[in-house]
């Protein structure tokens, strides 16, 4: 996933800096911990969805809430440009979502939790 988010900024297809758009980083003594991003959702054809992309948490700093921060930071701001936030998570991390107030969205191939405002 870090390689897919780096091809696409060296790229230009994703440099996160539509209206909207951030990409944030949690720095733990001087070394990066985690990354998290908010996009236009290129999946929807909805302008008022977003999308929480390319969260990632270094192995040595997961269990330590970094994830969590990010994610509530992306989306501290997001009502202010989108009405939701969509992600797609892998199983292990619907828990997750859900604990962040995130819901369940069922048949969508792109889709698997929302993030109403």
């Amino acid at each position: 996933m870090l390689a897919r988010l780096q091809e696409n900024w060296v790229s230009g297809l994703n440099r996160f800096d539509r209206p909207g758009e951030i990409l944030v980083g949690a720095v733990v003594d001087g070394d990066l911990a985690g990354v998290c991003g908010r996009n236009v959702d290129p999946f929807a054809s909805d302008a008022a969805a977003g999308r929480v992309r390319h969260l990632y948490v270094a192995p040595v700093h997961r269990g330590e809430g970094i994830g969590s921060q990010l994610v509530r930071f992306t989306a501290g701001d997001a009502a202010d440009f989108f009405q939701f936030l969509n992600t797609r998570a892998p199983p292990q991390a619907f828990e997750f979502y859900e604990r962040l107030g995130f819901s369940l969205v069922l048949k969508n191939n792109t889709v698997t939790h929302r993030l109403y405002f």
